[in-house]
Formats: structure tokens, C-alpha cells, sequence
């Protein structure tokens, strides 16, 4: 993750010196037809390659949605004529990814500026010393008192699905997530999938989307069925 979040940093500060402010535009559009293509190449791979996807090894650990993105190098030129504008390789600021990987291969874009607002909330931390723990949410899930980490304004992260405003939470392990309550409780309203209690309820919110709920704990539902809840492992 250490590693992740200083390449996004080094990312964002050359893709502001280099790219001209129309570019930069259109870097940030998570286009559908872009996603296509790009799912297109991973199945001719996957097909000429007996069933191996053009992923990115990443370690045992790595959260869900972070673990398998695309590796352009194994597709492009041969599959794909170029990696797509709005990538993050590409000065862009989505990485695709792949879900379901056993069942259904399926591409899928991850918002890297939120990776940005963690590393931030992260380097403020370990300049106060200790994370400022204020509510607790669940099993080891907590809120943070960002005004002790020098913030006027509690960070947030801007929903892929609702562009609402999401709030950051912290385990107690000192990592940062993104709390995509609000969202799941939303999706839960209109969805007809049926849940039951343990059951990780994240993928609901890719149903009809182009993105993963990127720097997310997993979400289970309560005893009614209706309110997501924070997975206790």
C-alpha cells in the first residue's frame, strides 16, 4: 500500500506538470466504451492464454477491489491498440481492475484520488504520533477526531456512485477506509439480491456501475435486513 500511494504521488504531481488542461479533463471521465474495450482484450487474452488473466501479481493481503488490476503491458499492443487516456498509467486517474476473477471476469475502474486523502490523513497521523480515535463503529472500526490532525474540515471522499460525500473511518490497526454506508444503504432499498447476515454485501454497488467501492472494509447487513453494517471478522 506504502508503495501504491507514493507512485499515486509522484503520479499526480506529473500528470499536472505534463499533460495540458484539456487532457487533464478528459483523463478524469470514466468512459463506458473505454472499460469495453479494455474487458474485450482481457477475454481474447484470457481465451489465447488457456484461461490466465493480464493481471498484476499483488501480495496474498492486498484488499479485494485493489488486488487484481489490469496489466496493460500483457494486452497492449496486441489486444488493445493503446492503454486507454483516462488510466492511471496513462496520467489518468482510474485503475482498472478485475472482480469476480474466478467466476466472471469483469473489468472495472477504481477512483485513485482517494488513495491521495488517505496517504494525507496517514502522513498526518504519524507526524502527531497516534491516530485521534473518537467513536467507535463497530469491531475495531472507528471515527477519527480530524480536528486534532489539524483539519478545519473533516476530509471526505467523493462517492463513485451517488457523488455524495463519503467520511473516512480507521481500524484499529491504524489503516484508513472509505465508509460507503450511505451507498449500500441506498442500493439495499432497490436491489432484488437477497442477503443474509455475514454475507459481504460490497458487490451490490458495482451492479449497475462502472467502479468497485475502492479502500472499503467489507459490509454485511443487520438483523432486518435493511441496514448495512461493518463485517465483523
Amino acid at each position: 500500500m506504502g508503495v501504491l500511494l507514493t507512485g499515486l504521488m509522484i503520479a499526480t504531481c506529473l500528470s499536472g506538470c505534463m499533460y495540458p488542461e484539456e487532457n487533464l479533463a478528459q483523463n478524469k471521465i470514466p468512459y463506458k466504451d473505454q472499460v469495453d474495450s479494455v474487458q474485450k482484450a482481457v477475454e481474447q487474452y484470457r481465451e489465447d492464454q488457456g484461461g490466465f488473466l493480464p493481471i498484476k501479481t499483488k501480495e496474498a493481503d492486498t484488499p479485494l477491489y485493489q488486488k487484481y488490476p489490469v496489466d496493460f503491458q500483457k494486452i497492449v499492443p496486441q489486444y488493445l491498440p493503446e492503454i486507454p487516456g483516462n488510466a492511471f498509467e496513462n496520467g489518468g486517474i482510474f485503475q482498472y481492475v478485475m472482480v469476480d476473477t474466478e467466476t466472471k471476469p469483469t473489468v472495472k475502474l477504481l477512483d485513485v484520488r482517494m488513495a491521495e486523502t488517505i496517504r494525507e490523513i496517514k502522513m498526518r497521523i504519524n507526524a502527531s504520533g497516534y491516530p485521534p480515535f473518537k467513536k467507535q463503529l463497530g469491531k475495531n472500526v472507528f471515527t477519527l477526531d480530524f480536528k486534532q490532525l489539524g483539519y478545519k474540515e473533516e476530509p471526505v471522499a467523493v462517492s463513485p456512485y451517488t457523488e455524495n460525500n463519503l467520511p473516512f473511518v480507521i481500524s484499529g490497526e491504524g489503516e484508513i477506509y472509505v465508509d460507503y454506508r450511505s451507498d449500500l444503504y441506498d442500493s439495499l432499498k432497490d436491489t432484488k439480491v437477497r442477503f443474509g447476515q455475514g454475507d459481504d454485501i460490497r458487490s451490490i454497488l458495482m451492479d449497475d456501475s462502472l467502479f468497485v467501492p475502492a479502500y472499503s472494509l467489507p459490509y454485511t447487513i443487520d438483523k432486518t435486513g435493511k441496514e448495512p453494517m461493518f463485517l465483523e471478522k
